[in-house]
This record gives C-alpha cells, sequence and structure tokens, in this order.
C-alpha cells in the first residue's frame, strides 16, 4: 500500500524555497517537486545558479516597488533566474536543442514562472536559452545572463519592443565608437561586463569603483579608473557622451553635470528624478527593464569563447547555504558575480 502510494507521488528535487518574505533566514533547502516541461520547453539539470538583485527582492517581498507595482507572488517560491546545466528532456514540439546540450539562461524574467533556478531541475522556455560558451565552466556561464544581457540591452542592442514600465519611450542605445563613456559601478556584475562591452565597441572608458578593483578592471580594459572613495567622479570629469550607472537610485543626477550636450545618462535601478536639469543640459535620461534572450546570449557566448568577454566571480556557495550567499551580497562591494554551485544526483 505504501509503495503504491510512494509511486503516486510527485517526483522531488533538492530546492530553495521561501514560506515567507524576510532577510536571508527565510531560504530554505528542502525537497520541492520536480518540475514538469510545457510545449517549448527543455528540462535544464542545473549546474550552477547566478545570483542577482532581483532575488532578495524577490525574497524581501518586492518592498523596493510601489505598491502598485508589486506582484502577487504565491508561496512558497523558489528565487532566481540565471542557470547554466544540462537538457535532460526536451518538449515535444523542441527542434532547436538535444538531450545533453550544455546551455545557460536566464528564464521567465521578469514574470513569475514556476520554475525557477535555485534548484536541481528547472523547466525553461527555449527562447530564453543558449548553447553554453564552450571555453567557458558552468559557474562561469551561470555568473552572467541577467547581468550580462542588462549591460547588453542597455548598451549594445535592447533585443525586445515590449512597453517600458519604466519610461514611456523604450530606451534606444547610443553609438559607443569614438565616445567617452562612465561605467559608475564597474566591478559589480552589470558593471563589469558593460567595462568590457563597450571597450569591445571601441569606446574610452572610465570606471568607477573604490580602489581593491582598479587592477580587475584595469585588467578588464578600463582606459581610466576613479576611486570614489577618494574622488567625487561629478567633481573632476566633464564633456562624457554616456554614463551608465549600473547603482542608479536617487543620487545618479549629480553625473548630469560630467555629460556634454546631447549626452545621455543611463540608470539601471529606478531612482532618477532630476528630469528639469536633464532637459535644460540637453541630456538624454534612459532607462530599461532586462528581458530574457536566448538569441543575444548566443551573441554573448561567441564574445567569451574569443576571449573578448569574461566573467569575474567573486564567491561561490553550495546551493544549500544560498542564505550566506544572500548575507554576502547583503555587505556590498562585490566584485563580479555571486554563483551558488548545485549539488548532482
Amino acid at each position: 500500500m505504501s509503495g503504491n502510494i510512494k509511486n503516486n507521488l510527485a517526483p522531488l528535487m533538492k530546492a530553495v524555497r521561501l514560506h515567507q518574505f524576510g532577510g536571508p533566514e527565510v531560504l530554505l533547502y528542502e525537497d520541492a517537486p520536480k518540475p514538469s516541461m510545457k510545449a517549448g520547453e527543455v528540462l535544464v539539470k542545473v549546474i550552477a545558479v547566478g545570483i542577482n538583485p532581483p532575488d532578495w527582492y524577490l525574497r524581501e517581498g518586492m518592498k523596493m516597488l510601489p505598491p502598485e507595482w508589486r506582484p502577487e507572488i504565491p508561496l512558497p517560491t523558489i528565487p532566481g533566474t540565471d542557470i547554466s546545466g544540462i537538457i535532460e528532456a526536451v518538449a515535444d514540439d523542441v527542434k532547436s536543442f538535444v538531450v545533453g546540450d550544455e546551455v545557460y539562461g536566464m528564464i521567465r524574467f521578469p514574470s513569475f514562472g514556476d520554475s525557477r533556478a535555485y534548484a536541481q531541475y528547472v523547466s525553461a522556455p527555449v527562447a530564453d536559452l543558449a548553447l553554453k560558451p564552450k571555453e567557458t565552466d558552468h559557474l562561469h556561464a551561470a555568473a552572467a545572463p541577467m547581468a550580462a544581457l542588462t549591460a547588453w540591452q542597455f548598451l549594445i542592442e535592447r533585443g525586445h519592443n515590449e512597453p517600458n514600465p519604466l519610461q514611456p519611450d523604450l530606451h534606444v542605445p547610443v553609438p559607443l565608437e569614438g565616445r567617452k563613456v562612465l561605467i559608475n559601478g564597474a566591478a559589480g556584475g552589470v558593471g563589469h561586463y558593460a567595462v568590457q562591452l563597450a571597450k569591445w565597441k571601441g569606446a574610452y572608458v572610465i570606471a568607477v569603483a573604490s580602489g581593491k578593483h582598479e587592477e580587475m578592471l584595469r585588467g578588464l580594459g578600463a582606459d581610466e579608473f576613479i576611486d570614489y572613495t577618494q574622488t567625487a567622479p561629478e567633481d573632476v570629469i566633464s564633456n562624457l557622451d554616456l554614463v551608465l550607472d549600473t547603482l542608479g537610485g536617487p543620487t545618479t543626477g549629480r553625473f548630469l553635470r560630467t555629460l556634454k550636450s546631447g549626452g545621455a545618462l543611463f540608470p539601471v535601478f529606478l531612482g532618477f528624478s532630476d528630469h528639469a536639469e536633464a532637459a535644460e543640459r540637453g541630456v538624454t535620461v534612459s532607462n530599461s527593464q532586462v528581458r530574457s534572450n536566448g538569441k543575444q546570449l548566443g551573441e554573448i557566448a561567441q564574445l567569451f569563447d574569443t576571449g573578448l568577454l569574461q566573467t569575474v566571480i567573486d564567491s561561490v556557495f553550495p546551493l544549500e547555504e544560498a542564505s550566506k550567499a544572500h548575507e554576502r551580497a547583503s555587505h556590498g562591494h562585490i566584485q563580479g558575480k555571486i554563483v551558488l554551485k548545485v549539488p548532482q544526483d
């Protein structure tokens, strides 16, 4: 009798879930149902997971968003979007991938699907995936999707025509070749990819971070470095074509004075409010929300494989210590990305 009951139960996997919103301590490593595939999806055995700010926003109940923007989040839920792993099964209608393919991707962002990343298995729409860069291991591949796509969609190609919830108009990247570009928060996930992409496109790149990151950022191609703990960049830089402020927030308006008329300020996070000053100075301010895009990840993979792009990893934690990884993130000053290593059967 008990054997029949056991056989009728859904297969289980290990995952990190939250049953309530709060601090890192609400992340629980436990058994969870193994996801099933829908049409147009594959089942991925996850090797590594990259963590990103939306992961802790979700854990906190999206309290950083205005109440009217907060999505309904059913509990318990598995956080995370970024994975690298091996395809274990494909839906009948899937022709673009086969079992055994090594893939990476940002899954279902910005929506909230049933299958999320902090788990041994994830079901993923094929449109969100690309073949993993051949010369990159799973830890480094998992670190890339959201941060690299954010830098790509801000600087290179938006990649979609979905309405922009952050402003009336769609974000439009600006030409980079021969332009003078400042990256604020250059040592972080988005920032360290943005430095490399801007340099690849022929920009003169000024990186802003704390002093301990200077060697790393110059190694990634930064032409100039400003230690913000010693010097406020807005006091010493002027005549810029573009500022990508990966930190954003209410203080991002200070960069308006560094830009020439006709320049652009791209804040990655919410908080810019100095629209009148921007208009007076002739500066375009534009924001965007990153979206899953397997095609763009395929292009990014080529840059990894040719050595034009690399990932810096701050630290690696086992999946069961996801709470410690979130604690590390809360301390800030992250160099590159934090990654979770998933236990294998």
